[in-house]
């Protein structure tokens, strides 16, 4: 099927442009959402007739998004969520999670705008692409943790995985101190046994206890 672009579309061409296109991809996303029309002798004269003014509206927009996307590319959000301990969310993290934790901050995103390739599901730092415009886009990151506290770590680098193994080596640490003072207070005491009886008579009795 062949459509007319009103717009930019990634992989495809630019406004104007007339391309080829699968009759679902075209009935089922670029024309319901107004990115091409079909490329009738009626539509492409009717663009044709329309092309200063809808360039130029493409050029105020871009222009809007460009300045938008100079203060929000590489924005950090926190969001917070339960998780196991391995780290695996109970849940997902959706576009509108990335939205609302964006408009916390003072930004207003449309989740549409949103890509978020893979299923978020797991603790850590994440990009995400935000398109403000279809030539504009931006990268963003969302700092997924369990707590403000574990959200800081995570931004300094550790992942959970690091941070989980940091938390068993103290604990191994503490376990192991905890014996070495228990064998250090048993050597004592055979110590000051052995102390006892060097003092004592040899054929003195030791006091009963």
């Amino acid at each position: 099927m062949q459509v007319i672009l009103l717009q930019r579309v990634a992989k495809l061409g630019q406004m104007g442009d007339v391309v080829d296109v699968k009759s679902g991809y075209a009935r089922n996303f670029l024309l319901p959402q107004k990115k091409a029309l079909s490329a009738s002798k009626e539509n492409v004269a009717s663009f044709e007739a329309q092309k200063v003014h809808l360039e130029a509206q493409n050029l105020e927009t871009r222009k809007e998004a460009e300045a938008m996307g100079a203060k929000l590319d590489g924005q950090k959000f926190v969001i917070i969520r339960q998780a196991s301990d391995g780290g695996n969310l109970y849940g997902s993290v959706t576009p509108r999670d990335a939205s609302e934790a964006a408009a916390e901050n003072g930004f207003t995103i449309d989740r549409k705008q949103i890509v978020i390739r893979l299923p978020i599901k797991e603790l850590g730092v994440h990009d995400i692409h935000v398109v403000l415009h279809p030539e504009v886009d931006v990268t963003i990151q969302l700092n997924v943790a369990r707590s403000p506290e574990e959200a800081e770590l995570q931004a300094s680098g550790k992942s959970i995985q690091e941070l989980a193994a940091e938390e068993e080596a103290a604990a191994d640490f503490e376990i192991a101190e905890l014996f070495d003072d228990i064998g250090a207070a048993a050597s004592e005491d055979n110590d000051l046994a052995e102390t006892v009886e060097d003092v004592l008579p040899e054929n003195e009795e030791q006091p009963q206890t």
